[in-house]
């Protein structure tokens, strides 16, 4: 009969304890699965079921006391380094959301808002649509899967015990982060020109005629004018898209390099 003493049961709680603190931090930061739309309690289970597919390849973990000193800092270390490569993809949703929220401005719907299930707040309906398309395309490609490799590489890259995320690697994820925001100017940008290019003339029309309800007319036209721009770009939405989750799963690579 098969006996497991509670020396070797707080030994195996050892061992899965820190690549949990890891696996968690990722999911609690990550896109789609990291959201409000999923459970915490769902997380967790998510959490123990991939500590249980990749710690028969682990490498060695060291042999320390979870609640001594050096084993709090450890434990601590693997949730920083869990979260920020979880937000390392995140930052791509986030950059679309600001440039849903350029465009809705200009188109004049910032009145018109959806509740984010994401996040929470109120998000105004260009920033969602785009949320969604994304959230499509990610599941699409397995950006979820995807994450998870990389995570599982992270343990032989990082392993548990070492440095911890260098300061290189912490300024390039702010780097990154500008780079991100840079992204979503650019896919506002041609809605945002236009739509300026519009308001201009309306403008122009306003000082000839006095007369003109401009309100009644110029509403309507944007928000068509906009709806319009943001079809025609679609086309390049989606290999553009694919690009900046290569370039996110890349960063995730690089927080934990040596």
């Amino acid at each position: 009969m098969l006996t497991i003493t509670t020396n070797e049961m707080m030994q195996l709680v050892h061992m899965w304890l820190w690549p949990f603190f890891r696996i968690a931090g990722l999911l609690m930061t990550a896109p789609v699965i990291g959201t409000r739309t999923v459970p915490g309690r769902i997380r967790i289970v998510m959490a123990i079921a991939i500590t249980a597919v990749i710690f028969p390849v682990l490498p060695q973990i060291p042999e320390v006391d979870p609640v001594s000193a050096k084993g709090l800092l450890i434990s601590l270390q693997q949730v920083i380094t869990g979260v920020a490569m979880g937000l390392s993809m995140r930052v791509v949703f986030i950059a679309l959301e600001v440039a849903g929220q350029a465009i809705g401005q200009l188109m004049g719907l910032m009145l018109a808002s959806m509740v984010d299930p994401t996040n929470g707040n109120q998000v105004p309906i260009i920033g969602q649509f785009y949320l969604l398309l994304a959230t499509l395309l990610f599941i699409t490609v397995d950006g979820h899967l995807i994450m998870i490799r990389v995570l599982a590489e992270s343990f032989h890259s990082m392993p548990i015990g070492s440095i911890g995320i260098s300061t290189n690697s912490a300024w390039e994820f702010v780097t990154w982060i500008g780079t991100i925001l840079r992204t979503a100017v650019l896919i506002a940008l041609p809605a945002i020109v236009s739509l300026l290019i519009v308001n201009l003339s309306f403008g122009v029309m306003t000082r000839s005629a006095p007369q003109l309800n401009i309100f009644a007319v110029g509403f309507p036209i944007m928000i068509i004018l906009g709806v319009l721009i943001i079809f025609f770009n679609l086309s390049s939405f989606v290999p553009h898209m694919i690009h900046l989750f290569d370039e996110g799963a890349l960063m995730m690579l690089k927080m934990v390099s040596p």
